[in-house]
């Protein structure tokens, strides 16, 4: 069956090409913006891309066409798809029906939900099976540093024959569907076990306001059997409001008292790890912050329920490297370090400067923002972003393409903050502005017009 996915070149799309590769699939694609690193993973798996979305492309003669999210209406390939009556689908419908429940394998699917953490905490996840010898297949929205791939079928490569493992984790995304379904992606998968990591309001394009949010999330729930379990942050008010609508399954709880905690903090990072009081070992790694105490203690919950012991867990956390965007040593140049981090909501700012500054402590801190995510262009999260570069000692903002003045929203901090709209006189300006010792944090959900490497070019 020979399959044409639209809108291939994102993480989550480009994840299904290669599932689908894998499992005998014949797959092409197009996408818009056809660029490195996807583009040199499908290609390298021998998926043939085409440049941008022609009507012409149906010469190709697909059996069904793979929707992404980014195609609209208007589209002139989805135009000509729909003029003619051919097969379509949209991609985590694709994904749930020729993967995680096909007839011949239905999976135990690991699914972890959140507004922020899920692309850590679903490598974290995958990673512990993975050591405990499980050879699961995942889906992640992002490039986990012990895997250096984003997605995969259940036991390849260190199982075999492949496809005996029955679990299957994946980064569970509450953005919309496709233009013709506008449930979110996490409704169609239908796991066993959930975490439900966090919920804040985001996506402004989307969703009114946190309540629909929640509403979704609430869709999720209704979907996890009663063998399943949930594995929810118990701190969340949000979740505990969702969850109070109705739930159907057993419920497990993490950062309170009664569940899942991290106990007693080192200095490097390392923490214990307890459920209701009971120690279970220190997880001893290099990841920084609260957050990523947080994420880890919700893995090893679910990991708990496939049968993975807590101390198996904390051991494989020992190894864990990271995903790649995640506070990334870009390079050090005359003394100045550059990290590239995917944090792009205030809460994720806050938290990222948060375990860099527990890092270098009195260290200057420069923080290079991108507000590029719908929700950041729209300024529906504006009002808490100078909060969220508390620990930053002067922040730079690349205001181009807003719909709202940073100047003015950052003006309340002084001479902590500088705006711009013009990428190299923002790199000049970082550039002269930092010395020797200092720590340069960029954030943002894009390429960022390859500013890591300017800026440390110009060091």
């Amino acid at each position: 069956m020979h399959i044409h996915i639209l809108g291939i070149c994102g993480t989550f799309m480009g994840g299904i090409a290669q599932l689908a590769k894998a499992s005998g699939f014949r797959v092409s694609g197009c996408d818009a913006n056809v660029y490195p690193p996807m583009s040199t993973q499908l290609s390298s798996a021998g998926i043939k891309l085409i440049e941008g979305f022609a009507a012409d492309q149906l010469a190709i003669q697909a059996d069904l066409y793979v929707i992404g999210n980014v195609v609209t209406r208007g589209n002139p390939l989805m135009e000509a798809i729909l003029e003619r009556g051919l097969p379509y689908i949209s991609g985590p419908q694709w994904l749930a029906e020729h993967i995680l429940r096909d007839s011949r394998q239905p999976l135990w699917t690991l699914a972890v939900a959140g507004t922020h953490g899920k692309t850590t905490t679903t490598s974290m996840l995958a990673w512990i099976l993975e050591d405990a010898g499980l050879a699961p297949g995942f889906l992640i929205g992002g490039v986990p540093e012990n895997f250096g791939i984003s997605a995969r079928l259940p036991g390849a490569p260190r199982q075999e024959p492949a496809g005996r493992s029955p679990f299957f984790v994946i980064e569970a995304d509450e953005y919309d569907t496709a233009f013709f379904d506008k449930r979110s992606k996490f409704v169609h998968y239908r796991p066993r076990t959930a975490i439900l990591n966090n919920l804040e309001y985001d996506h402004a394009d989307i969703f009114p306001d946190l309540a629909a949010i929640e509403n979704q999330f609430h869709h999720l729930v209704r979907t996890i059997p009663a063998n399943g379990l949930i594995i929810s942050n118990g701190c969340e008010e949000s979740l505990a409001r969702t969850l109070a609508r109705g739930v159907w399954t057993p419920v497990s709880r993490f950062g309170v008292a009664d569940g899942w905690q991290a106990g007693v903090v080192d200095a490097d990072g390392s923490f214990e790890v307890a459920l209701a009081g009971r120690s279970y070992g220190h997880v001893r790694w290099g990841l920084l912050g609260e957050h990523n105490r947080m994420n880890a203690l919700a893995a090893i919950a679910a990991a708990r329920h496939v049968g993975v012991t807590p101390e198996v867990a904390i051991e494989a956390l020992a190894s864990f490297r990271n995903v790649k965007r995640r506070m990334e040593v870009r390079g050090v140049a005359n003394g100045v370090t550059v990290y590239d981090d995917f944090a792009h909501h205030p809460t994720a700012i806050a938290t990222t400067l948060a375990g860099l500054r527990h890092k270098v402590g009195s260290a200057r801190i420069l923080a290079v923002l991108e507000p590029r995510s719908n929700t950041m262009k729209l300024g529906a999260m504006k009002a808490v972003l100078p909060d969220s570069l508390r620990d930053a000692d002067v922040s730079f903002c690349y205001g181009a393409n807003l719909g709202w003045d940073p100047v003015e929203t950052l003006a309340a901090m002084g001479e902590r903050a500088q705006c711009f709209t013009d990428l190299p006189a923002l790199v000049e300006a970082v550039a002269r502005f930092a010395k020797p010792g200092d720590h340069v944090l960029v954030m943002s959900n894009g390429g960022f017009g390859g500013i890591h490497d300017k800026l440390l070019t110009d060091y």
